[in-house]
């Protein structure tokens, strides 16, 4: 994913990008360590899985390169398991630093992931949202579906969003 600032723009607070380098992956995470293991108590052995090392992770960094949320998107053979559907990616281990909430970090992680769904050629996403947090997807278009269900202790939905053509051009500068 390439980061293609407005010139018109302001600069942004922040950027959102693929994790590329060890050091990327690193901070997303200890991000995730800091928001699920830390702040929500999900067990690590829940945290991490082997599908860490065939996902596409995304990092948000602020202007002077302090990490301040990540996100991951399954796909292929990695997803199938979660979506049922070839065709569908998995959204999941969303994650905002403390510091960073209210400031349109979560959404612009999203937006990156839909991003490089799209790319990927999938067109669909699905999520396994917190409770508290399904109005948050409802405004960025997932529809949640079926029963609420329990993952590490915490209540979840499962959504789904329809990928359109417009959604490969919506990631970079926040």
């Amino acid at each position: 994913m390439t980061d293609v600032p407005d010139p018109a723009a302001p600069p942004a607070p922040y950027t959102v990008r693929r994790a590329a380098s060890p050091e990327d992956l690193r901070a997303c995470f200890a991000l995730r360590t800091e928001v699920f293991v830390v702040e929500q108590s999900v067990p690590e052995s829940v945290e991490y899985d082997a599908h860490d090392a065939e996902a596409v992770h995304v990092l948000a960094v602020a202007a002077d390169g302090t990490p301040l949320g990540t996100g991951r998107l399954l796909h292929g053979p990695a997803a199938l398991g979660k979506t049922g559907d070839p065709a569908a990616g998995a959204l999941g281990r969303l994650a905002v630093a403390a510091p960073a909430r209210g400031l349109g970090v979560g959404a612009a992680l999203v937006r990156a992931i839909e991003a490089e769904a799209a790319r990927l050629g999938l067109t669909a996403l699905t999520l396994g949202a917190q409770v508290h947090a399904l109005g948050f997807y409802e405004r960025l278009g997932y529809e949640p579906y079926g029963p609420a269900y329990e993952e590490a202790g915490i209540t979840h939905r499962a959504m789904r969003r329809t990928l359109d053509a417009g959604d490969a051009g919506d990631a970079g500068d926040a």
